[in-house]
């Protein structure tokens, strides 16, 4: 419910404070007084059509604004508080301000003292209010918008078959779009089929296994181009470990000479054992190290033919890689995935899979729509009933609704289907700018009595010059405009009392006549039966 507005700086209004209660509530006043300021202040408040339109409500000559209202809590409301991690007590207080400076005008909205964005803004605005205006039936001819609001009125019944639905269509779409890339890609592969079977033919004739047999070919074409000269070095090593060299004993031979020798300090000296050990392991060391410079040195080989095969089948890696633009390990990863491409049954296998699935998720979609369609066939129906009972009173008994809604120029149809909805959203308050402009006494009284019926359930405001639905409202504000010292105000008034809804009335139904001040009285006389 909304519980207060309060305005400064905006249109005609310097400064405005309002309290208001649940029901019903009106507001009158002559043409050009602002009486549907008050509400293009709460939809610009709420990000409404007319948000982006600061500059127009800005008050002539001012250089900051704001408007703030207050709602009452419902659960609603608090969970959605709860879901952007706001806090909320007993009231939610909105506000935006505008300021304008350097010529360039901003604004900022504030929940309860915390800034808040747009888009949170447009999130919150379904749970607060419900502005109707003349002219909005052209929202009707929007599928879109038809779907909404038939779901709304199907309420839970329609909310079960809804979700599943929704998560059926969304399965399928993702089922689809997987079956469609895959077609795409199995088409494009048979159209390149011929030049991808020739690009596997020769990645397989090029025999490729190690990603790294081009590193190692490189290090064996090195040994094999320097082996006279590694052959030399072995004999050096080996002919100083065992031989000798220049007469002189070898490595080896001053190592076992040395171990002779502690051997006899052992002898003399039992602590000197653990150095023989150590000069034991070094003498068996070099004399593996001497063992495999000997292996070593047998395996070396200069065979021309050999390293002619060797450097040909670097050559040839490095043509495959250049004329593919591959590292070696590349295309490897893209033979491998020709194989699989190419092999009977490869993608084409995949694509049966993936049809299967995008099957299985159309007829899930199909079964959960068709139970929705029913759910909503079954409001659409009673909706037709509800409207039409609605509508007769108001001279548009001729009127025929179906599913397939047709625009209507007459605002009395908008407030019969308000009113069959008002069940779906019992927590929103619903305002009416002018809806019943134009309309007959008589049609004018059966809206009121809609109005009634609505506020019952609901709180409902209404701009009106009817004096018909004017005297039905259980609060009245009057909006006038004056000029205090040059300057032309908005001010609203709240009529508490009797009197001053009557002489209200009055100036709504003609003038100040007799008659038109009796008929006022009796149409206040008439709520209170």
């Amino acid at each position: 419910m909304l519980t207060g507005l309060r305005l400064e700086n905006i249109a005609l209004i310097e400064r405005l404070e309002l309290d208001f209660q649940g029901g019903f509530t009106v507001l009158t006043g002559e043409t050009g007084a602002g009486k549907s300021i008050l509400l293009d202040a709460l939809d610009v408040l709420l990000g409404g059509a007319q948000a982006g339109g600061g500059a127009r409500l800005l008050r002539q000559g001012c250089s900051q604004a704001r408007i703030e209202a207050g709602f009452t809590l419902t659960p609603p409301l608090q969970a959605w508080l709860a879901e952007q991690e706001l806090e909320g007590d007993d009231e939610l207080l909105l506000s935006r301000e505008w300021r304008l400076g350097d010529g360039r005008l901003s604004s900022r909205h504030r929940l309860n003292g915390v800034v808040v964005n747009r888009a949170q803004i447009q999130d919150l605005r379904p749970l607060l209010l419900d502005l109707t205006v003349q002219g909005q039936t052209q929202q009707l001819a929007r599928p879109g918008e038809q779907r909404r609001w038939l779901d709304r009125f199907g309420g839970e019944s329609v909310q079960r078959c809804l979700v599943p639905a929704v998560e059926a269509w969304r399965a399928w779409v993702r089922a689809r779009d997987a079956l469609d890339q895959a077609s795409a890609r199995w088409q494009e592969l048979e159209r390149e089929r011929q030049s991808r079977e020739q690009l596997l033919a020769d990645l397989e004739a090029a025999a490729l296994q190690d990603p790294l047999e081009r590193l190692h070919l490189q290090q064996e074409q090195d040994r094999l181009s320097h082996g006279v000269r590694l052959q030399e070095g072995v004999m050096t090593l080996l002919g100083r470990l065992q031989e000798g060299a220049d007469a002189a004993p070898s490595v080896l031979d001053h190592l076992a000479a040395c171990d002779q020798e502690l051997q006899v300090m052992g002898g003399l000296d039992g602590s000197l054992e653990p150095l023989r050990e150590r000069l034991g392991g070094v003498l068996a060391e070099l004399q593996d190290l001497a063992r495999a410079l000997d292996r070593y040195g047998s395996g070396l080989e200069s065979d021309p033919d050999s390293l002619d095969q060797l450097q040909q089948r670097i050559a040839d890696l490095r043509a495959l890689e250049r004329r593919h633009g591959l590292e070696l390990a590349e295309l490897i990863a893209l033979r491998d995935r020709l194989r699989d491409q190419l092999a009977p049954g490869g993608a084409a296998a995949g694509l049966e899979l993936l049809a299967a699935e995008e099957s299985r998720a159309r007829a899930r979609r199909d079964q959960a729509q068709a139970a929705l369609s029913a759910a909503r066939t079954a409001a659409a129906a009673e909706l037709e009933e509800q409207l039409m009972e609605a509508l007769r009173p108001m001279a548009l008994a001729h009127v025929r609704f179906a599913v397939a809604v047709e625009p209507c120029d007459s605002g009395g149809f908008l407030l019969a289907l308000k009113t069959c909805l008002a069940a779906a959203d019992p927590d929103v308050t619903l305002l009416f700018d002018e809806i019943d402009a134009g309309v007959s006494g008589r049609v004018s009284g059966a809206m009121a009595e809609l109005l009634q019926r609505l506020a019952r359930r609901r709180q409902v405001f209404c701009v009106t010059h009817q004096p018909l639905v004017a005297a039905a409202a259980d609060h009245h504000f009057k909006v006038s405009k004056a000029v205090e010292d040059g300057v032309t105000q908005t001010r609203v008034s709240h009529l508490r009392d009797t009197r001053a809804r009557q002489a209200e009335l009055a100036e709504l139904a003609g003038g100040d006549a007799a008659a038109v001040h009796s008929y006022a009285a009796s149409l206040l006389e008439r709520q209170t039966v």
